[in-house]
């Protein structure tokens, strides 16, 4: 199961390599349009769910153009709304006060407020991880260097995300040791684990020394170079343009309302 989970976590960086329109696009364009998006999500009201449907096209879009595997990233969105449903899971208790009538039934603004979490929830974390499954995750840090971020923080960022892999390699490793010497449950006990947990302390430091060491003999000085030509061209300038005034056109107008209005004078017109 271990190698399971350790082999899906680069699974996003595979991802990335594809060649499809939304890979070719330039990092700085999909960065700032995936802030923005979340940044307008974010910015609704509590009580907000109608307004927040039509920010589903921008991920759709990602899934589609991109060829992306929507049933991995639906799994990830679902392994961690845990998280954002203990958040609002107790909104029901501590806001009765009725919002919504519908079908004769009372809707009380706790519960609109627990699924209005539960939205912004999806949307935010599933444009991260699709930003990260079409851009990997060096190619945000070089757009983060571009833009102006600190050196030392986009390096920082980086190594850690590379030091999660390392960790998680040397986890395996001492997890598959554990089992083969478990045999009848023997050595599963907390004292086994807290001595685990210090030889893997160790190790991950002594592989993380030895993986500077080689840096520094190949000629790191603290920049960060990609192998990868980034130009920012007309496409990508149309794509952050278009996601932007998709963004301010779905914030400041009530899409789905109007189109529901829309809907029942047409079916009036019929009936």
């Amino acid at each position: 199961m271990f190698d399971n989970e350790y082999f899906n976590l680069g699974y996003l960086d595979t991802l990335s390599y594809r060649d499809t329109v939304v890979h070719r696009l330039d990092p700085r364009a999909k960065l700032v349009a995936t802030v923005f998006f979340i940044l307008t999500v974010v910015s609704f009201p509590k009580y907000e769910i109608t307004g927040l449907l039509p920010f589903f096209l921008f991920p759709v879009m990602l899934f589609s153009l991109g060829d992306i595997p929507y049933r991995f990233i639906l799994k990830k969105v679902l392994v961690m709304s845990s998280f954002a449903f203990f958040i609002g899971v107790f909104n029901p208790l501590f806001d009765r006060q009725p919002l919504y009538i519908v079908y004769g039934m009372e809707l009380s603004g706790g519960w609109v407020s627990f699924a209005s979490i539960m939205l912004k929830f999806t949307l935010t974390v599933s444009s991260a991880l699709l930003l990260v499954a079409t851009t990997s995750f060096p190619g945000i840090c070089h757009a983060l260097q571009k833009i102006g971020m600190p050196q030392i923080f986009v390096s920082q960022l980086l190594f850690l995300y590379r030091y999660i892999f390392v960790l998680s390699e040397v986890t395996m490793k001492v997890a598959r040791a554990r089992d083969m010497r478990s045999f009848g449950k023997k050595g599963l006990g907390i004292k086994v684990f807290a001595s685990i947990i210090g030889t893997l302390f160790l190790r991950t430091v002594e592989q993380a020394e030895r993986i500077y060491q080689a840096m520094l003999s190949r000629g790191y000085h603290g920049t960060i170079y990609s192998i990868r030509p980034y130009r920012f061209r007309g496409p990508d300038a149309a794509f952050l343009a278009g996601a932007l005034t998709a963004c301010c056109l779905f914030r400041l107008h009530d899409i789905t309302g109007a189109l529901g209005n829309i809907s029942m004078k047409v079916f009036q017109d019929l009936i």
